[in-house]
């Protein structure tokens, strides 16, 4: 199987408390530091990507870094978040590209979520994802990533090997903490 974690719903944080959490985050776009961390999935955009696509970053945050520097170089920013950039027109249309960073561990129904990011992409369009991967050498009583209760799905490498098979991407590249889905 996929190998995931998934946190007992019961441990979930109410809406009003994830909100404040996210709210407290520190991803200032003019942040050095977070432009460095988040630089190999904006390079593999940039190598793969027009300023002319048609893009959404998903999940994006009070502080949305990724699209503030694709912002820089042109691109048309399109934000949608639940709690920062309710937009809900922008889940009707089509997208090149989408962008997922620091997000799918937040995912409350991933298969949900998934089938609408899949959903949202036009033909040969890619998912950009970050996110810390579990596996067997990490210790996850002293993880860090599963400190923050607003993570409450985490994925391996199997898991995404298993999402690649369950909605037929056409192809996943995986490299650390990047993940890449063409359709």
């Amino acid at each position: 199987m996929c190998e995931s974690i998934f946190r007992c719903k019961e441990y979930f944080l109410p809406a009003e408390e994830e909100k404040l959490r996210y709210e407290n985050h520190n991803n200032d776009v003019r942040d050095s530091w977070y432009q460095a961390f988040v630089a190999p999935l904006v390079n593999k955009i940039l190598i793969n990507h027009k300023a002319a696509d048609i893009w959404l970053d998903f999940w994006a945050g009070t502080w949305p870094v990724i699209s503030y520097i694709l912002w820089q170089k042109w691109f048309e920013l399109k934000l949608y978040d639940p709690f920062f950039h309710n937009h809900h027109g922008l889940l009707k249309q089509k997208y090149d590209f989408i962008i997922a960073c620091e997000v799918i561990e937040h995912f409350h129904n991933p298969r949900e979520e998934f089938t609408l990011l899949y959903n949202l992409l036009k033909p040969q369009g890619k998912l950009y994802l970050m996110t810390d991967l579990y596996n067997h050498e990490v210790d996850f009583s002293s993880w860090y990533y599963k400190n923050d209760p607003t993570h409450v799905f985490f994925y391996t490498e199997k898991s995404f090997l298993w999402m690649k098979d369950y909605w037929q991407w056409k192809s996943l590249f995986q490299e650390k903490k990047c993940i890449i889905f063409e359709k």
